[in-house]
């Protein structure tokens, strides 16, 4: 199966969750991005592994494992997100050392990211995970009415995605993509997702 290299783009706050983030990784070579809505604790973990300034007095989660793998000569070598079930994206940490080789160890796709970041190793995923999952973004397409189209988009919310007919959801799924709201297109994807899974 093909491997694609990811990249994270952005982490922004979710409209409709509390304390919940997106997580936006783009194809490197490509136009399509994978939105993943991950929780606060773990956007945290991944800003400040990205910014690279802020130290803390004691350390993470993440960077305690970096520490411990450190001492026992033990490396991260890649991540995959390997799978999407329900709508959760599903993952796999690869580490290396002297007596056991390379091993696969399943982790939630926020902690193998904080990982990754900590390890300077690259993110990849499937191409089945981006043809099912993936937005497809263009550059320099923006609506002239912003707050036009959001009413749009509210008043066609009104009825649950359940409720909708597949051609509403597909063309609500466009306009999701085109406004950057890549959390409502994650949603609506799922929910054409398991239709298609019925």
């Amino acid at each position: 199966m093909e491997i694609i290299q990811l990249d994270i783009v952005a982490i922004r706050a979710s409209d409709t969750q509390n304390n919940a983030y997106v997580l936006l990784l783009k194809e490197l070579r490509g136009s399509r991005q994978l939105p993943v809505v991950i929780g606060w604790c773990e956007a945290r973990s991944i800003a400040i592994a990205l910014d690279g300034t802020e130290e803390n007095e004691r350390p993470l989660t993440h960077d305690l494992f970096k520490v411990m793998t450190k001492e026992h000569d033990i490396t991260v070598t890649k991540i995959i997100i390997h799978s999407l079930k329900d709508g959760i994206f599903h993952s796999s940490f690869y580490c290396k050392s002297q007596t056991h080789g390379e091993i696969e160890i399943d982790a939630r796709t926020s902690d193998a990211i904080a990982l990754a970041l900590r390890f300077s190793c690259p993110i990849f995923t499937y191409e089945k995970i981006l043809d099912k999952a993936g937005v497809l973004v263009r550059k320099n397409k923006k609506f002239e009415n912003q707050k036009t189209t959001e009413k749009i988009v509210q008043k066609k919310q009104e009825k649950t995605y359940g409720e909708m007919k597949l051609s509403e959801l597909k063309k609500l799924l466009k306009k999701a993509i085109e406004s950057e709201n890549y959390e409502k297109a994650s949603k609506i994807r799922d929910e054409i997702n398991k239709r298609g899974n019925n």
